[in-house]
This record gives structure tokens, C-alpha cells and sequence, in this order.
């Protein structure tokens, strides 16, 4: 073998020692980068948003006893595959989710029983309105008798337990109330059942029915619920609420199940 042959055998071997060497480093810093990106995070399921639409006209009025509408579902935590552990993470969010919920019914309730059992309360005891759906009176379906007494629609629907106006988005409607014990008033209580949000002005009458506006503007009422109204006891003897509408307002019917009025003698 000349000296040129071993030569060019040792440039060779070099030459594939370095390839090799190269490629083993190429490889290891892939794995480095493939094995450095983080694990993806674990999403909190969103709440889902309330249906909408457009409430249905009157219907027949809905009978029974009053429940306490219950609290919206929590969302459900997606089920891990089998074999694996479900994230710490999104368990406790998911159980987070579900105790805040239970715990705002449980305020709700608390609050409309409140309410309801109110000793300086009374509800309406005789009631007149601009208009009635199908010129209702009396006792019947949607007349304006409908909101004298207790609450008495026990969900956010069109319900002929609440008063209704003769035409829905049709612009200023009132509902006029009287109470059997004349008070020094400080505070109204509007129970909104459909169409919330309409109520424009409320006001009171005093003995010689003169009336005093306690309040007007936007109400921010929403689903089925009160806007209450407080103000410094008056100097008058109330026995009498008048609740203006601007039906326009909040597309659809516009309900009202029932109105306190909150005073002493």
C-alpha cells in the first residue's frame, strides 16, 4: 500500500467520523425541541349563553302551585380518556362553577321569601290598568286583578297569572294599585314576569290623591324578578302605586305578577 493510498483511507474514515458525529448532534437537539414545548393547558369549559327569542303571544293560563325556579346547570367537565387522570385543575373549576351557582340560589330564594313574608309589606288589593290583553277583567287571564295578592307566576314566561296591556310594543301602558292599610311609604317593589325592563316611572298618591313621582328612569330589571325602589319614608299616607310602562322599550309582552308596597302606619 503507497503512502498516497493510506492517506486518502485516513481522510476518508475522518470524514465519515465527522458526518456521523454531526448527525447524532442534529438529532439530539430535535429531540430537545420537541421535548421542550410545554403540555397543552386544560380549557375552562365557557358558561353557555341564555336561549333567546321572542316571547310567545298569550296562550291559556298556566294552573299549580308556585316552585322556585331553579339555578342554571353548571357546565360539565369533559370526561378524561380512559387511563387517565382528569386535570386537577378543571375538576376544581368545574366544582367552583357548580357550588356558585347552587350558592346564588340559594340567595335568590332566600331573598323572594324575604319579600313574600315582608311584615311592613302589602300586596295590592284592588288594581285598574290603561288596557288589558282581550279586554280582560275580572279574575280573568292577564286583567289587571292579576297582579293584586301575592306573586303567583313562578317562572320568566308569558303567563295569564301576571297582567298583561292589550298589545305588546305598543308604548305607554300603567297599571294603577290600591292597598287596604294606608303607610308612610319607603320603599316599591315591582315584580317583573315577562318582557322586564319596561317599567318607565313610578309614583305615589297621597290621601287627597295627589300623586308624587318617587322615581324615573331606566330599570334594569331582568328575567323574573323585582325592581325595588327606596326612598325616605314620606311624610303622606300612601294607599295607592301607579306603574308607568313604555312597552316599546323591551320587544314582546311586558308582565307584571305582582307590586308591594313597603311602609308604616
Amino acid at each position: 500500500m503507497t503512502l498516497r493510498t493510506v492517506f486518502r483511507t485516513f481522510v476518508t474514515a475522518a470524514l465519515v467520523g465527522v458526518g456521523l458525529l454531526a448527525a447524532g448532534c442534529r438529532k439530539e437537539q430535535q429531540a430537545d425541541v420537541s421535548s421542550s414545548a410545554p403540555p397543552p393547558a386544560a380549557s375552562t369549559p365557557a358558561a353557555a349563553a341564555p336561549a333567546t327569542g321572542n316571547p310567545a303571544a298569550p296562550a291559556a293560563a298556566a294552573g299549580g302551585a308556585p316552585a322556585t325556579p331553579a339555578a342554571p346547570a353548571a357546565p360539565a367537565a369533559a370526561a378524561a380518556p380512559a387511563g387517565t387522570a382528569a386535570p386537577v385543575g378543571a375538576a376544581a373549576a368545574g366544582g367552583m362553577a357548580d357550588t356558585t351557582a347552587k350558592l346564588a340560589a340559594v340567595d335568590w330564594a332566600l331573598k323572594q321569601d324575604e319579600i313574600r313574608h315582608d311584615p311592613d309589606g302589602q300586596w295590592a288589593a284592588d288594581a285598574t290598568a290603561s288596557s288589558s290583553y282581550s279586554d280582560a277583567t275580572g279574575d280573568a287571564a292577564w286583567s289587571p286583578k292579576q297582579a293584586t295578592g301575592e306573586p303567583n307566576v313562578d317562572k320568566y314566561a308569558d303567563d295569564g297569572h301576571a297582567w298583561a296591556p292589550k298589545t305588546q310594543d305598543g308604548g305607554i301602558e300603567w297599571l294603577d294599585l290600591k292597598y287596604a292599610r294606608p303607610v308612610h311609604a319607603s320603599e316599591v317593589r315591582v315584580r317583573e314576569s315577562m318582557g322586564s325592563g319596561a317599567v318607565i316611572k313610578v309614583e305615589l298618591f297621597d290621601g287627597a290623591g295627589a300623586a308624587h313621582t318617587i322615581w324615573q328612569g331606566a330599570d334594569p330589571t331582568t328575567q323574573l324578578n323585582y325592581l325595588i325602589l327606596k326612598f325616605k319614608p314620606t311624610e303622606y299616607k300612601v294607599d295607592r302605586v301607579k306603574v308607568t310602562l313604555a312597552t316599546n322599550l323591551v320587544p314582546g309582552w311586558n308582565e307584571i305578577d305582582a307590586v308591594q308596597l313597603v311602609g308604616k302606619p
